[in-house]
């Protein structure tokens, strides 16, 4: 953690309010009353959703497909309130009047009614589709059709309705009832008055919300794959992961990307073979080592989720570096940085030049307040402009990695970001 750089909290606090407006949308364009809100899914994501807009005093019908997950998600919620009560940070009744706005149902057609539905099913394209068919048929004329996405295109989504101008993306952040960022994610047919009407409700439901254009990853987890590729590939070239974390949580991260693959579940996505052995991470979840869920993951973790560098994970990695047969050296913080943070600006000057981010600035207030980059830099697009682009193209040619061509124009003429 370093003294801010001058000029971050303002920047934060005007990257934040330009965020708001979208430049192609007229300030007056006309706002599409939301009176009711339906959810999809009363898992993790849904219930968490649902309770933004509970609190903020809108009526919520969520359906799910048994009773029992219907049950469980209900009293997850009832739960959340219960224990914002106990922490001061909420009163009884008005937790108790948040609960009476839900209507939890089996009844898809319950939804027809909706001034707008928001999707939190699982993350495959089909099941999607499959839905907004169904809310296509069902669902009143006028309403906005969500999905609660992290990476799927919005626009083949869309395309199954017959109303693509009503569908967008709304990337909630979990603990949804928690994490401020919203990316809203415009569809090439997205309406005017829908993009507006979201991003204004974002804001009654206290979410800062970003609008990003149709991309794998939108803007934040976009930028975060470049750094999970450049973590994966140094600890095959000697670092420690725990080095390798350390050097994000000195830099002021909440956590590193090792930790982060704990937290999140080592074995997401994995094919669930202990046989096939393909990759570190199917070795890894093939000895039972899934995250913090099994109490051990990359890291062992005590009682109280205290993490301790694992030999067996120690252990499997130098097999791994051994057959891809990459020479074994150590690294400085600096060089451990240069590497996990400059690929993330540079995708950061892709992600502008293809106009999927309207300003730097908006990048940065997606990362500030979604994935814990650290404020004292001003963001991800600040901090490059205070360190020099000059210092980040040098960085990536010195470590052989590809420079974007906006990144290397602006460099050369000596220009910033923002």
């Amino acid at each position: 953690m370093s003294d801010p750089i001058p000029g971050a909290k303002e920047h934060i606090d005007a990257a934040r309010a330009l965020a708001a407006k979208i430049d192609d949308i007229p300030a007056d364009a006309p706002l599409i009353p939301i009176n009711k809100v339906g959810t999809i899914g009363a898992g993790t994501m849904g219930g968490g959703i649902t309770m933004n807009f509970l609190t903020a005093g809108i009526p919520v019908t969520i359906v799910e497909m048994t009773q029992e997950a219907l049950d469980r998600g209900v009293a997850t919620i009832a739960k959340n309130y219960e224990n914002t009560v106990k922490r001061g940070k909420m009163d009884a009744a008005l937790a108790e009047a948040a609960m009476a706005r839900l209507n939890p149902t089996l009844e898809f057609n319950a939804l027809a009614d909706c001034d707008m539905v928001i999707e939190a099913v699982y993350e495959s394209m089909d099941v999607k589709k499959d839905v907004f068919r169904r809310l296509d048929g069902i669902v009143k004329q006028g309403a906005i059709l969500a999905s609660n996405t992290s990476y799927l295109d919005v626009d083949e989504i869309a395309s199954v309705t017959g109303r693509p101008q009503a569908v967008l993306g709304t990337h909630f952040f979990s603990p949804a009832n928690v994490m401020k960022l919203l990316e809203v994610v415009r569809g090439k047919a997205t309406g005017a008055s829908e993009l507006a009407t979201v991003m204004a409700l974002a804001g009654k439901i206290g979410k800062v919300p970003v609008v990003s254009g149709v991309c794998f990853g939108f803007i934040g987890n976009r930028m975060l794959n470049p750094r999970q590729v450049q973590a994966n590939a140094l600890i095959m070239e000697g670092a420690n992961y725990w080095e390798v974390d350390e050097a994000l949580l000195e830099f002021g991260f909440p956590m590193g990307p090792f930790q982060m693959a704990d937290l999140a579940g080592v074995d997401i996505g994995w094919h669930r073979d202990p046989a096939r052995i393909e990759t570190l991470r199917d070795d890894l979840c093939a000895v039972g080592r899934w995250g913090q869920k099994t109490r051990k993951g990359f890291y062992d973790y005590d009682e109280n989720r205290q993490r301790t560098p694992a030999e067996e994970t120690k252990a499997l990695i130098a097999k791994w570096a051994a057959q891809e047969g990459k020479p074994q050296r150590s690294f400085t913080k600096d060089e451990l940085r240069e590497r996990l943070l400059y690929p993330m600006i540079n995708e950061g000057a892709l992600i502008l030049d293809e106009g999927i981010a309207q300003r730097a600035g908006d990048i940065d207030t997606v990362w500030l307040n979604g994935y814990g980059w650290p404020a004292w830099t001003g963001g991800p697009m600040f901090w490059a402009d205070h360190i020099g682009l000059n210092t980040v193209v040098e960085g990536l040619e010195r470590h052989g990695l590809p420079v974007a061509p906006l990144l290397r124009r602006k460099a050369e003429a000596g220009e910033t970001f923002n």
